[in-house]
């Protein structure tokens, strides 16, 4: 599953979307034509769709009336097409949001983090824990960088959660290992290290430089959100 779909078919805009979105920790799945986000659907599931009306061949409206038989999932409509008659069209074919192109790229960011917290933060606002373009989701122990998953093996994944929900705060060294591995683990300290290297290699652009999990020597560790 994507958090976003988003079917545009001007790739320039496709691309400015999605890398803002990216940023604010979506995922993102670009489509550039009706068939291609249809195709989509039947074979991985979506959060929410920004969708375009004027498409190659199939348009945003059957777009949209195809999506919304599958289940209430948000779409927000984007269009150079803003006559009354659309926008009721749009409406009426299950479209939570139309918007006028050009679009300002803070009010869809908006638009879209409304929709999310209405749609999904009853259930998701405990499990997410979200530190600039890091997600980790806690039902799925899924962590996302920049909108791409990250292989993590549970120990880096145990390790990255309880960094990131201490950000701001030096952890000693010991605390962090029993955290993680247990007071009467039989693994020796030095493990910590070995995995704070591999998750530095993972989620750190310059792991030999890192920005996120900085080293308190003589201490431990401590986290800062980038």
């Amino acid at each position: 599953m994507v958090d976003i779909l988003l079917v545009e078919d001007n790739k320039e805009l496709s691309k400015l979307m999605s890398t803002f979105l990216v940023k604010d920790g979506y995922s993102v799945f670009c489509a550039m034509s009706g068939e291609e986000a249809e195709s989509f659907f039947a074979k991985d599931n979506t959060r929410l769709v920004i969708l375009d009306i004027m498409l190659p061949g199939m348009d945003g409206f059957a777009v949209c009336s195809f999506i919304r038989k599958k289940g209430e999932i948000p779409i927000i409509i984007i269009s150079a097409v803003v006559d009354k008659e659309s926008k009721m069209n749009g409406f009426k074919l299950g479209a939570d949001d139309y918007m006028e192109k050009s679009i300002d790229i803070d009010i869809l960011r908006a638009k879209i983090a409304a929709l999310f917290k209405r749609f999904y933060d009853v259930h998701e606002s405990a499990a997410l824990v979200k530190s600039g373009d890091i997600l980790i989701d806690q039902d799925s122990m899924k962590v996302t960088c920049k909108g791409m998953e990250l292989s993590l093996t549970i120990k880096e994944y145990d390790l990255l959660r309880l960094l990131v929900e201490n950000k701001g705060k030096t952890l000693n060294k010991d605390y962090i290992f029993k955290e993680i591995w247990g007071a009467d683990s039989f693994s020796e300290n030095q493990t910590l290290t070995v995995h704070i290297k591999m998750l530095r290699d993972k989620i750190e652009e310059e792991p030999k430089n890192p920005k996120r999990i900085k080293t308190v020597w003589g201490v431990g560790y401590r986290y800062e959100e980038v």
